[in-house]
């Protein structure tokens, strides 16, 4: 199993690092189009649609995608992103309705097209603002992962979501937000490799307010990687495929990343 890890993360890290390093804004763009159009074929399966249901839901959500590269202005879809992760998101965590039934289903498949479409959205616009500031944007979502990993690990006590999500516990999720503020203030104050996500909150928001910014967005992190696991939990799977061998599918890697990227953007103007 840790082979297959580590053979699928090189290939991935083979692809990504260089097109977001080195290739044109088109190229960038069209390889998360196609990360996206993966992601929606796996929303629409862990919704259960039968049949080609899911195929189709993922060319409807490629459809939009190229539609709204040429006639429409993303910050609308990132306010209707953030609406919908600031109050579908929690309401689902907390009454956990069904998600892949009735009117619930029928939201949340046109809610899915609105969100990969702001989140392919902020990864380009983030990427035209430098390598540095998509890749510090990233690092929010990493560095909340790693540090509720570690510190869940040895301090980890209190379950946050039991019923949801076992493993994750609140002294992880507070070690996370306590990696990401460490870091954040470090590069801010520092500077380094500016512009970044860091620099930016702080000339936009002042230090006060760029803190704030990102205890939100370490929040969102965590309500879009429990809304995923609802998803997989009522759906009866353990990942969202098994497109990534090793890691499950690609929603199990970007799931966190579906809340933070339009709210960050949104949170810049």
């Amino acid at each position: 199993m840790l082979k297959t890890r580590v053979i699928t993360a090189i290939v991935l890290l083979a692809v990504l690092v260089p097109v977001t390093l080195f290739a044109p804004i088109g190229a960038f763009a069209a390889l998360i189009g196609f990360v996206v159009v993966f992601a929606a074929w796996e929303w629409g399966r862990l919704l259960k649609l039968n049949g080609a249901g899911p195929v189709a839901y993922a060319l409807v959500a490629g459809l939009a995608l190229i539609f709204s590269a040429y006639v429409v202005v993303p910050k609308p879809l990132f306010q209707m992103a953030a609406i919908f992760w600031v109050l579908a998101g929690p309401y689902a965590l907390i009454r956990k309705p069904v998600l892949a039934a009735g009117a619930w289903r029928g939201f949340l498949l046109f809610a899915g097209i609105v969100v990969f479409v702001a989140c392919w959205h902020a990864v380009v616009q983030a990427r035209m603002q430098g390598v540095a500031f998509v890749l510090s944007l990233l690092l929010v979502v990493w560095l909340a992962d790693i540090g509720a990993y570690f510190a869940g690990k040895a301090l980890g006590r209190h379950k946050l979501a039991p019923s949801i999500s076992p493993g994750k516990t609140s002294e992880g999720a507070l070690g996370g937000w306590v990696a990401v503020m460490a870091i954040g203030s470090i590069a801010a104050a520092t500077g380094v490799y500016a512009p970044t996500l860091f620099t930016a909150f702080v000339a936009h928001l002042g230090w006060v307010r760029a803190l704030a910014a990102l205890t939100v967005l370490v929040a969102f992190s965590v309500v879009g990687d429990l809304f995923e696991s609802l998803l997989k939990r009522q759906a009866g799977v353990k990942d969202s495929s098994g497109l990534l061998p090793g890691h499950g599918g690609v929603l199990d890697r970007i799931d966190a990343l579906l809340p933070v990227l339009p709210i960050a953007l949104l949170m810049l103007g």
